[in-house]
């Protein structure tokens, strides 16, 4: 037989300790704070050991409240992922995707109708982090760019990433050859300063440093390009709807692999899941006709 330990305990140790507090704890558990001070009392009293040093008005884990702490959070952690696996066995209609801002405005959102339509009954949730936000738990799936390696997540390549200059028509009949872009200023993404060095370097163009406005990200630097402010360097997929309706050109045909790509990511449990299943192959089925 199973001897589990004062499961109310744990939790209401797990809360006060995070929160440094008894008041924080039970705002967390929606419990006063009173029993959640008498939760870990009992729990100590049952473990035989002192879990917190109580001040005024603070909280100190003791030495066997740090181990106790450091050893129940993984198993914490654990009990959620779990608890989501069981979940997805009951066929959820809900599709969390976490994506970048610009790959939701650039991309996924314009084809999202299509999706829709052969998805009618899937609640779709975009969800924007940016370049460097980790995976989150309740994300379904992701697209990201990067090297393929996530830990602990499912990885399917769907995209290059490649670099090409572009810039609003007008401007690009002023640009004989990347020469021409001494003169210009090169519009850059803060977050992706090795951009420009290495469109250069690959187009065998020395003596020019990108000195133009920087953005945040690379749709506002792109719609900065098309407004004529400058020349931006887009990565696909990014610019394929502006190439296509005129409003973005390339005024020269250097393309260049950015060094990482485009990745669809998922937790393995995920991939049974209805929602989930019917938007990979709807992904993938625009990934073959981009």
């Amino acid at each position: 037989m199973r001897r589990l330990p004062y499961l109310n305990g744990i939790r209401a140790f797990d809360a006060a300790a995070r929160c440094g507090s008894f008041a924080g704890a039970a705002t967390e558990l929606n419990v006063t704070a009173a029993a959640v001070s008498r939760m870990v009392r009992l729990l100590e009293q049952r473990l035989g050991v002192g879990l917190f040093q109580r001040g005024a008005n603070k909280l100190t884990l003791t030495a066997a409240g740090k181990t106790f702490q450091g050893g129940l959070t993984p198993l914490l952690d654990a009990l959620v992922v779990l608890t989501d696996q069981v979940k997805s066995f009951a066929g959820s209609r809900v599709l969390t995707i976490g994506v970048g801002p610009t790959f939701a405005v650039r991309w996924l959102i314009p084809r999202l109708a299509g999706f829709r339509e052969i998805a009618p009954d899937v609640d779709v949730r975009i969800t924007t982090g940016g370049v460097a936000a980790p995976f989150a738990d309740d994300w379904t799936c992701g697209i990201k760019l990067g090297d393929g390696n996530w830990p602990g997540l499912t990885c399917e390549r769907l995209f290059a990433a490649d670099l090409i200059p572009v810039c609003a028509p007008r401007l690009a009949q002023q640009l004989k050859s990347p020469r021409h872009l001494k003169d210009t200023a090169l519009l850059r993404v803060a977050h992706a300063r090795a951009d420009w060095p290495t469109w250069l370097k690959a187009a065998g163009i020395s003596g020019i440093t990108a000195k133009g406005p920087s953005f945040a990200f690379y749709g506002q630097a792109l719609q900065a390009a098309s407004d004529g402010l400058g020349v931006a360097l887009g990565i696909r997929p990014y610019i394929d709807d502006d190439l296509k309706a005129g409003r973005l050109v390339t005024p020269f045909k250097v393309s260049v692999p950015k060094g990482s790509d485009w990745y669809l990511i998922f937790r393995d449990f995920r991939s049974e899941e209805p929602a989930f299943a019917a938007f990979r192959r709807w992904l993938n089925k625009m990934v073959r006709h981009s």
